[in-house]
């Protein structure tokens, strides 16, 4: 059994210090993960790595004990809590009230042909949520490469799984994601 196994079973028990020594343990594969998720969302994002891996761990441990199966199940809901987190800070800033549909344009950048981060981000979280339903096995490998940055082989390491598997099963979810939402939005693989 992995450290971060028994970690995860001690913190489930409710031993404060194991979630803390969890956190020391997977800090910096989360924070690299969050530096690879914000990089790829684009220019006009604040949220700094930290932040989000911060704002995950709240999330995933908050007031109650946190309840995971394996580190598998423990990368995917952290995967799911930086979703969360940055799809509540996309509507957030469409809102009316901080800005609607007012754009910021920076001199130095004018020619912007591509869609704003946020609403590629809000158009792949809707098209995902009617994707998950259907196939909600391909639906976490989008969630660990599209919203974690992890690689195939990451991927399919953490869920136990071959990465052709992995990478079959991208292919499927991306051509699926871009028939719905359009091309111009599509999840990249990068």
């Amino acid at each position: 059994m992995s450290e971060a196994t028994v970690l995860l079973n001690a913190a489930e028990q409710g031993d404060p210090k194991a979630a803390n020594d969890l956190l020391r343990l997977v800090y910096d594969e989360l924070r690299h993960l969050a530096s690879i998720r914000i990089a790829r969302n684009g220019s006009g994002q604040t949220l700094q790595p930290t932040a989000l891996v911060h704002e995950a761990w709240l999330k995933l441990v908050g007031p109650k004990s946190p309840s995971f199966n394996n580190k598998g199940h423990f990368f995917l809901a952290a995967a799911e809590a930086m979703r969360q987190i940055l799809i509540d800070r996309a509507r957030r800033k469409k809102a009316q009230r901080h800005g609607g549909n007012f754009v910021r344009v920076p001199l130095d950048d004018v020619d912007l042909a591509a869609p704003d981060a946020d609403e590629k981000l809000l158009a792949v979280n809707e098209a995902l949520e009617i994707f998950a339903a259907r196939f909600p096995v391909q639906a976490e490998i989008v969630k660990l490469r599209y919203f974690a940055g992890m690689t195939n082989e990451e991927v399919a390491e953490l869920r136990n799984i071959s990465v052709s598997t992995v990478k079959n099963y991208w292919n499927f979810s991306r051509a699926w994601l871009i028939k719905e939402i359009g091309p111009e939005q599509r999840p990249r693989s990068e």
